[in-house]
């Protein structure tokens, strides 16, 4: 287990410690799929899948068609999912119930469920001829069974129900509702995980032998499961201690499925952390949980041996003892156990309007341009198939009405008008050169988050742009002067649209103004009594010029119920963005020393979202959002019955 680490800042992390994710899919041998970010880290940098929760979706139906003539239908759900290219693939078949209009299928069918992706399901129900009753299901041709009606919905809209209950009607194949009263679907969303209980250990050692000539042992505990045959399985590991011979380390939560029983012996072991791999074995043990729990009820340690080797012939006993400092048992709740009893998250995003375009590039783009829209006005027709929506978004904010460059109307059919000199429409241009990847961005991460906030009302701003010759940090992106919110994630676009043509590209970038504005309105849910979580979406092109103003602002607001994607569009230097994210497992520190409490920001620079060819920038983003929620709200004891989040300490509140 020591050597599984390529690089010294992920073997010194803990693994497997604590569940402040989804489940994902674990190569590590009786591994509980647990995530905090130390496993995050392992995983991502050796490109296994992204985080998720495996449910179970149980059907039922009501008052179906009734298209037997003697009998009554016997039906059978075919399960769906739509594909990025719209493409079905079929998820899972029930079995075919005989003779019922009402039938709950006992057959359940598996699906991956992904917070950061939307997950559209398609349901189709069949009629299933009788004498196809004795194939297994797998095997009927659904072109010899009869169409009963169809249903959709994205996984998102079930899990986030009260229950996680959501009923559907059916209708006709493509959403054709000509037949009316097809009947009803209902579909219940089920967790498949054997236990959330769990303990949460915090482990110190004293008098450790030092295994180190220059300086002193850097220690961590490695803990495995005895298993029937003798052997043992590593569960988890804790992360390494520089420097120390009397360690205490942070808590570590193992849950049922790790240990199994109280009863079943773990096999503990401390080792001298190496960088080689070649780690130093300072001692082991063999306790239960049970025994466990008796070390810390009777504040007594307990002490390491050493196997015997070839040339002693027998164990030796260290000074070193291990002592449990903190044994409690607690149940984990999951992400999908918050938002379907009522959590939401509330989306926000921030616009930079930094000026960061290379006026070459410009120049390019410009002829492209007009000689599209020329082309276009020439042949009195409109969009080009093959053209993108944001290029039709690009063209349409360049070349509208009040402009003053083309006297032209777009509706995508017919756009008429006579175009004027390149040069004057550099300017206008410059408003939205490089815009594509944010609106790219903001749509894709809008579509997720926007299943998860009742009212869809989301706070917009801008930064870094000149309005009336002053340069704003922070200014509502709708241009009124007192309402910060928006309708939903087209109303963020109109907004972005409506201001590139009003507030000219300045600088520089700084995120410190609009951190603080998004953690305010954190901070104030808290003495609301809200069950609410915020994410706040910066974009940017530029490279940020107050970082230490940032680091203070996210050191802050690491104490209220928010999360911070940052996206990098474009060629600029992201490595201070990079400094933000603290994927290194060094937290952020404020200029008063104050270290965060936990890690909020997401960054991903688009050119390797592109370059690597991911389907979604969303993806990127949200993978980490459930940990950090789930962090929070573990972090505070809150639970998916509690009333409110807010705390029991005013501090949180009252920070701005």
């Amino acid at each position: 287990m020591g050597g599984c680490f390529s690089d010294v800042r992920g073997g010194k992390q803990a693994v497997g410690v604590g569940q402040t994710g989804p489940s994902m899919p674990s190569p590590i041998p009786a591994s509980n799929a647990t995530i905090n970010d130390a496993v995050d880290h392992f995983f991502r940098v050796r490109r296994f899948h992204p985080l998720f929760t495996p449910l179970e979706l149980s059907l039922s139906a009501s008052r179906l068609r009734d298209r037997d003539i003697f009998s009554k239908s016997d039906p059978m759900v075919v399960v769906y999912t739509k594909k990025r290219d719209g493409t079905l693939e079929e998820l899972g078949r029930t079995e075919v119930i005989m003779n019922s209009l009402d039938p709950a299928w006992i057959k359940k069918i598996t699906v991956a469920y992904h917070f950061e992706i939307v997950q559209p399901l398609i349901f189709h129900v069949y009629d299933v001829d009788a004498k196809y009753h004795n194939l297994p299901v797998e095997m009927l041709k659904l072109n010899d069974a009869e169409f009963l009606g169809e249903s959709s919905c994205a996984l998102s809209e079930i899990v986030t129900k009260q229950g996680q209950i959501l009923t559907l009607d059916l209708h006709n194949r493509n959403g054709n509702r000509g037949l009316k009263n097809l009947g009803k679907l209902t579909v219940h969303a089920e967790e498949t995980v054997d236990s959330k209980n769990a303990i949460e250990i915090i482990f110190r050692c004293s008098h450790l032998e030092n295994k180190d000539l220059l300086s002193k042992s850097d220690p961590f505990l490695r803990i495995s499961r005895i298993v029937e045959d003798g052997g043992s399985v590593p569960i988890c590991k804790t992360e390494v201690v520089d420097n120390n011979l009397n360690p205490i380390w942070r808590p570590l939560c193992l849950t049922t499925k790790q240990f199994v029983s109280k009863d079943n012996p773990l096999v503990i072991e401390c080792f001298d952390f190496n960088s080689s791999g070649n780690h130093v074995l300072i001692g082991k043990l063999q306790k239960s949980v049970a025994d466990l729990e008796k070390l810390h009820v009777q504040k007594t340690g307990a002490s390491f041996i050493l196997p015997s080797s070839a040339r002693h012939g027998h164990e030796k006993v260290p000074k070193g003892q291990l002592f449990v400092d903190q044994f409690c048992e607690k149940q984990l709740y999951s992400f999908i156990d918050y938002v379907s009893s009522g959590f939401e998250l509330n989306f926000m995003v921030a616009v930079d309007f930094t000026l960061q375009i290379e006026i070459l590039e410009l120049q390019i783009l410009c002829t492209t341009l007009i000689l599209l829209v020329n082309s276009m006005l020439t042949n009195r027709r409109g969009f080009p198939s093959t053209i993108s929506a944001q290029m039709k978004m690009l063209i349409s904010i360049v070349f509208q009405p009040s402009s003053g460059i083309l006297v032209s109307s777009i509706d995508g059919k017919r756009l008429f008008g006579v175009l004027i000199p390149v040069v004057d429409m550099i300017e206008k241009c410059g408003r939205v050169y490089g815009r594509l990847n944010f609106v790219r961005a903001i749509m894709e991460v809008g579509e997720v988050i926007q299943f998860y906030d009742s009212d869809r009302r989301f706070p917009a701003w801008g930064f870094g742009g000149r309005i009336n010759g002053t340069i704003s940090h922070c200014f509502n992106l709708n241009g009124s002067a007192s309402g910060i919110e928006v309708e939903g994630v087209q109303g963020i676009m109109a907004a972005y649209a409506s201001a590139l043509n009003q507030v000219a590209l300045s600088g520089p970038t700084l995120f410190g103004p609009v951190i603080n504005n998004a953690a305010e309105i954190a901070g104030q849910s808290l003495s609301c009594n809200s069950r609410k979580y915020f994410v706040l979406l910066i974009i940017t092109d530029g490279v940020l010029t107050d970082l230490q103003e940032t680091k203070d602002a996210l050191v802050r607001a690491s104490d209220l119920p928010l999360s911070i994607l940052i996206v990098g569009v474009g060629g600029a230097d992201f490595k201070q963005m990079e400094i933000l994210d603290a994927d290194n497992g060094c937290r952020l520190e404020s200029s008063t020393g104050r270290v965060a409490t936990r890690d909020i920001v997401q960054f991903v620079p688009m050119r390797e979202v592109l370059a690597g060819g991911q389907a979604s920038v969303a993806q990127a983003l949200l993978e980490e959002l459930p940990g950090q929620f789930l962090t929070y709200m573990r972090n505070r004891d809150i639970t998916p019955g509690a009333g409110n989040i807010a705390q029991t300490s005013a501090s949180y509140a009252s920070i701005y």
